[in-house]
């Protein structure tokens, strides 16, 4: 059972997250009439002028861009991964509409947001970032713009957040003309903020400092952060790039609430040193969370 409980818990996370982004669709975006780019955004202006069912639209629109995933993203893996995500998003999209239960509760929250744009906009980017993050952490993708996302992001490197942006912006405008340019702005607001979510559910919000210390008295200031913070330090071979001379350099990751105790060793220490502080998104092993394979 433990050889096939990661790949377990992978596919009930990627139903479980399906899910989620169907709930938000049906309670917050089409209520509101905001296009939630990709092939969903697609499928509900489809819907709107032909009334065909969202969730088969959504399914049929996955096709080709599957076989893309397929080509560039993996695989066999990536292929059952992603096809169990779009195939259960599809199915709950229009299967929640035939539950009384849903139907009924859901009802009283659109009845409660009508008119409110903004809350439909910011529920919905929230409750469909921890869905698309979920879908990640399980190495898969919700189909859709996700496919063409991750693409970018792999191949070009550009940021998931910005990803979305591109490859929704089309969808957003040509919904801009169909329910409103006011409905357009809060679409591409909701997109931004889901990335945003998403990231945060995928690389964790325990965002960390990292700094790069250049001084005279590295033994000193080497102890007194080990001492004083718990935190190890690495010294790294560096050269001045002016003067030629070779010297050590710092390197050592703290907490955010860190960083002022970090400066006045420093400070202490050496007033003439240099240091640089960074961000990084997280931060695994020894003194911070746990290293695993997610």
């Amino acid at each position: 059972m433990k050889k096939y409980w990661p790949t377990l818990r992978d596919y009930l996370l990627i139903i479980l997250s399906s899910l989620i982004q169907a709930v938000s669709l049906r309670i917050f975006f089409i209520p509101a009439n905001l296009a939630s780019g990709g092939v969903s955004g697609i499928s509900q202006l489809i819907n709107h002028f032909t009334g065909w069912p969202i969730g088969l639209m959504v399914l049929i629109g996955n096709i080709p861009l599957f076989l893309l995933g397929w080509r560039f993203l993996g695989g066999a893996k990536f292929a059952m991964r992603t096809a169990v995500a779009i195939v259960t998003y599809s199915l709950l999209t229009d299967l929640l509409l035939k539950i009384p239960y849903f139907v009924e509760y859901s009802q009283v929250l659109i009845n409660d947001l009508r008119g409110d744009i903004f809350l439909s906009a910011l529920y919905g980017a929230i409750i469909s970032g921890i869905g698309y993050g979920m879908v990640y952490r399980a190495r898969g993708t919700s189909g859709g713009s996700d496919i063409l996302a991750r693409i970018l992001n792999r191949w070009r490197g550009i940021p998931m957040t910005q990803s979305y942006l591109i490859v929704d912006t089309a969808v957003i405008l040509s919904a801009g003309f169909v329910f409103g340019w006011k409905q357009a702005l809060y679409a591409m607001i909701t997109l931004y903020v889901s990335g945003l979510v998403s990231e945060t559910v995928l690389e964790g919000g325990g965002t960390v400092r990292t700094a790069m210390i250049m001084t005279a008295r590295p033994d000193e200031v080497s102890n007194r952060v080990i001492e004083e913070l718990a935190r190890g330090v690495t010294y790294l071979e560096g050269k001045g790039g002016y003067t030629g001379n070779s010297r050590p350099v710092l390197y050592c990751v703290v907490s955010r609430a860190e960083v002022a105790t970090l400066k006045a060793i420093v400070h202490e220490s050496d007033p003439e040193a240099f240091m640089v502080i960074g961000v990084a998104h997280e931060a695994l092993g020894e003194g911070f969370k746990p290293l695993k394979g997610r």
